[in-house]
């Protein structure tokens, strides 16, 4: 089995558009993991049916015994965090600001300090309206470690591909180049960027591809809205070259792009010249993906 993962240094690109597209050509024969786990979409287009829902934990946080505590506040001196807090002649933790560090658990003198697992998010398996096995992830607000709750959803989307034996999983990963998109390439096969001509969109490419190169994954790109600026254009595909990145295609700017995605579709349902163009770019991406 093999791993397309769909990233972009920065958020609006089309990056998760093109992974919806992509994902109703592939149909049945593709697993779909969305590992945009802080902010978790292609669900509305892929208008699944969901199987199971799983919670997520990861890490600890401080739980306090009002029984047994004598409020002899040492842990709230010693916190760093300032997670504990004294109210109406009871301890209080803020499980936001608390690290789980377990630094007042052992402190405490009458032992009323226990440390719980953080529940952190949700996964969820489903099967998309194209037939796709899917598998998102759902961070909770103001939780951290998006790292870990990528890599799980990335192991239930490895189990289901290989108990259905289909060869390709495709990923649309995180915007930017932090934790989660880091875990949403390991063990990636392939990598596709989508950039566009825009200064921010030039600058965030570049950082990007400098964490492929550390992972040394073969990576490929489109230039969405590539009309937009000829100049920045010339210089994306300048560093492609130099960077031995094969560019798969060049998309105009179009609003089909937002509409289709305020109405739950692909953009290849609300456009046939999109549609020919996109179906165009994946069997690039199918060659490529088979040279891997």
């Amino acid at each position: 089995m093999k791993e397309l993962v769909i990233i972009s240094g920065k958020g609006g690109t089309g990056k998760t558009s093109f992974a919806s597209a992509f994902s109703s050509l592939g149909g049945e024969k593709v697993t779909v993991a969305d590992c945009d786990v802080d902010a978790a979409d292609m669900h509305i287009l892929l208008d699944p049916q969901v199987k199971k829902t799983e919670n997520f934990y990861s890490g600890y946080y401080a739980d306090i015994d009002q029984e047994k505590c004598n409020l002899c506040m040492k842990c709230i001196e010693i916190c760093k965090f300032d997670a504990i807090s004294k109210t109406n002649k009871q301890l209080k933790v803020d499980e936001i600001n608390c690290e789980g560090c377990g630094y007042c658990f052992e402190i405490c003198p009458s032992n009323s300090i226990k440390l719980q697992k953080n529940h952190t998010g949700k996964i969820i398996s489903s099967v998309s309206r194209f037939g796709n096995k899917f598998v998102y992830g759902k961070l909770n607000t103001g939780a951290e470690n998006s790292g870990r709750l990528v890599a799980e959803v990335k192991n239930r989307a490895r189990v289901f591909a290989k108990v259905e034996d289909e060869q390709l999983i495709i990923v649309d990963g995180s915007p930017g180049i932090g934790c989660p998109v880091i875990s949403s390439i390991a063990g990636a096969n392939l990598v596709l960027l989508v950039t566009e001509p825009t200064v921010s969109g030039i600058h965030d490419l570049r950082r990007i591809s400098e964490v492929i190169e550390k992972f040394k994954i073969p990576a490929i790109c489109i230039i969405n809205k590539s009309d937009l600026n000829s100049d920045n254009t010339r210089k994306i595909k300048d560093f492609l070259d130099a960077k031995n990145i094969n560019l798969v295609g060049e998309i105009k700017y179009s609003e089909i792009f937002p509409m289709a995605i305020s109405d739950g579709k692909t953009i290849i349902e609300f456009s046939e010249e999109l549609k020919t163009e996109v179906e165009k770019i994946w069997e690039l991406i199918k060659q490529k993906i088979e040279e891997c």
